[in-house]
């Protein structure tokens, strides 16, 4: 194999700073149900701001992205190794920050980014105590072109290998539960479903951080 080729391979590698307006993008276009959110969510630091960017500010050694081979991310995966201590390192330093940009709604939300923003103002959400014994969280996503080809299986290898090493016995996710394909690759990879009161349109699945099967 040529050097040319085989800088061209996608690979799962730490993820830097400079890989931020990469990661964005990759969360914009596959933070509706999977898909593309730019037409639901037109503020487009909106999901960033929830989903992705909190993570690598907070915790950036459990950020992980999937290479394409020329720096580019086209894939990620994300997380904290604890969700308690995660939520109030949110509420203290990274509200703060993106507050001024996103402010919270006043009264009921009335659209949908209205609804994500009331997200971002109230991370004591992400508290449910049937997840108790799984204190880590994640979020994963890779761009269409890139899905199917084994590379989500690689991230999530990275993240459990990496929680595995902290000493932390197992993760959560919670996954909208009308993106079937998504409920379909996380339980190739071992989770199962965790039976939570009241989870509204969301799916919460477990597993330990052993190696995938």
């Amino acid at each position: 194999m040529s050097p040319l080729q085989s800088q061209s391979r996608p690979s799962v590698r730490p993820y830097r700073p400079t890989d931020r307006a990469g990661v964005a993008d990759i969360c914009v276009r596959t933070a509706y149900e999977g898909g593309d959110s730019r037409e639901v969510y037109p503020d487009l630091e909106l999901m960033p701001s929830i989903f992705a960017d909190p993570y690598c500010r907070l915790e950036p050694e459990l950020a992980f992205v999937l290479d394409d081979g020329a720096g580019r991310p086209v894939g990620y995966v994300l997380g904290t190794a604890d969700t308690e201590r995660f939520v109030k390192d949110f509420r203290e330093t990274w509200i703060p920050l993106v507050a001024g940009r996103h402010p919270d709604p006043a009264g009921t939300p009335r659209t949908p980014s209205e609804e994500m923003l009331r997200l971002l103002h109230t991370p004591e959400r992400m508290l449910v105590p049937e997840l108790a014994a799984y204190p880590a969280h994640l979020h994963i996503d890779l761009l269409p072109d890139r899905q199917r080809r084994g590379h989500g299986r690689e991230l999530m290898n990275a993240f459990l290998a990496a929680l595995h090493e902290r000493g932390v016995p197992a993760v959560h996710l919670g996954m909208v539960t009308a993106n079937t394909s998504a409920r379909a690759f996380y339980d190739r990879l071992g989770f199962h479903e965790i039976q939570v009161p009241d989870p509204g349109p969301l799916t919460y699945l477990g597993r330990s951080t052993a190696a995938t099967p």
